[in-house]
């Protein structure tokens, strides 16, 4: 018997642990759920006998090594401040890793190791990162293969509402870990455009927008996701000219974000004593400078923000609650704390209602033995949840990943060290499989755009 262990059962996991389940008296899996919600973990278990629920601090040093040291493989969900210690720890005891989240330069450095031990470390096996990944692999593979050299590579990710859910001002509902919501952009952003590299400070990142149209769902706006750069390479394109990965909103969700990092308020390194038993209007005040005037904290945060005080986003940071009385509460540290707690209060997906998914790629080629023939390929993916069951997010998170623990175990996946799945071995089973379940891209051939 083939034993999984899942670190954690958040909102981005059930579908995985359903997949894993399900598939488990046809392998011959047992399947062990951790997370620090016991109560999360045995929903998500749903009294299945092929698998068992545990509470699980990744802190707790015994507990996790008691844990690892009986799995064949582990599947990564928690956080990414933890993907090191996670595989360090499946180093030591001869467990495969599989994760959705970015790869560290920590873990990049454990490759030879897992090498040596015959382990595989595979990270961005979900959706942003992860199907956008293979998705994109495939079609530059093939645009080489035809004698083409990809010149411009644009890619944008995003989960967001349905268009028909329209909850609250912000157009946007919690579908995914919170965290890294509040501290989406804190690192900045790098790409390029057009030959020439461009940096963005985490204050910059949301004012550098654009707007990207998307079939079947309207104008979007797009901010810079991380360091495109380093995806040149690892896409084998180091040829292109324009290189960027980016994230999808609605309208008007930057420019209020935008204020919320000018305040300070996504800080999740600095402890603040107290927190919990402040009140909202508190915890605000203390990110202003020190005043004098007497004037009323909304517009003294307006005066601050070179904001009109009676403008849309003011409206946004009152509607929030930020401006309220209301104590804190719950368990916060630091004003991260106090912002995931306050989106997951604020921006939850009503119930009976559908989240959305979008992967699009956009794509401009030349082929010189076609005289320099060029074409732009625009690929989509748009993919929505089931009201009252699974959401987008979690089937498009979670599937990759539940597809890539089956190869493992089942030897379909002859590769060890750290991967990603830019791999043809492993984007193209995955995708395969993905078109099974429903998860097509909708791909356009059109001439390029001149003078753009």
């Amino acid at each position: 018997m083939k034993h999984i262990l899942v670190l954690g059962a958040g909102q981005s996991a059930p579908y995985l642990i359903n997949y894993l389940l399900e598939n488990a008296p046809q392998h011959d899996w047992f399947v062990t759920i951790g997370d620090r919600d016991l109560t999360q973990a045995q929903k998500a278990l749903k009294n299945h006998p092929h698998g068992a629920a545990v509470q699980f601090d990744i802190n707790d040093a015994a507990l996790r090594s008691t844990l690892f040291e009986k799995v064949d493989i582990v599947v990564n969900m928690l956080s990414p401040v933890f993907q090191y210690l996670i595989a360090l720890e499946c180093l030591n005891h001869n467990a495969h890793v599989i994760s959705a989240s970015y790869q560290s330069k920590e873990v990049e450095d454990l490759n030879m190791d897992a090498h040596r031990k015959g382990l595989l470390i595979l990270n961005e096996m979900g959706l942003d990162p992860g199907i956008d990944h293979m998705s994109a692999m495939k079609l530059i593979h093939r645009v080489h293969k035809q004698g083409g050299i990809i010149t411009s590579f644009l890619s944008y990710g995003s989960g967001v509402p349905a268009p028909e859910v329209q909850s609250n001002p912000l157009r946007y509902c919690i579908t995914w870990n919170p965290r890294n919501v509040v501290r989406a952009g804190e690192a900045g952003a790098q790409y390029m455009e057009d030959g020439k590299i461009r940096l963005l400070s985490h204050n910059a990142v949301f004012t550098r927008t654009w707007m990207v149209e998307v079939e079947g769902v309207g104008m979007l706006e797009a901010y810079a996701n991380r360091n495109s750069l380093i995806y040149k390479e690892i896409f084998g394109i180091e040829s292109v000219r324009t290189m960027v990965r980016g994230t999808l909103r609605y309208p008007g969700w930057s420019e209020t974000w935008h204020q919320i990092v000018r305040l300070g308020l996504p800080n999740d390194t600095m402890p603040i004593p107290g927190l919990k038993e402040m009140a909202y209007r508190e915890f605000l005040e203390m990110f202003l400078p020190i005043h004098i005037s007497g004037l009323k904290l909304e517009q003294r945060v307006a005066n601050y923000l070179n904001l009109s005080p009676t403008g849309k986003i003011m409206e946004n940071l009152r509607w929030l609650g930020l401006f309220s009385n209301e104590k804190i509460g719950g368990e916060v540290s630091t004003a991260a704390d106090v912002m995931i707690n306050l989106l997951m209060k604020k921006l939850p997906l009503p119930s009976g209602a559908r989240d959305m998914v979008i992967i699009q790629h956009e794509i401009e080629a030349q082929y010189p033995e076609k005289n320099n023939h060029s074409e732009r390929i625009l690929s989509t993916l748009i993919e929505y949840g089931e009201p009252g069951g699974f959401t987008a997010m979690a089937k498009t998170v979670g599937l990759p990943v539940a597809l890539a623990v089956k190869m493992a175990l089942t030897g379909q996946l002859p590769l060890t060290g750290c991967q990603l799945p830019t791999h043809a071995a492993i984007y193209e089973p995955v995708l395969e499989e993905l078109s099974k379940a429903g998860l097509n891209f909708r791909e356009r051939v059109l001439p390029v755009e001149k003078g753009v």
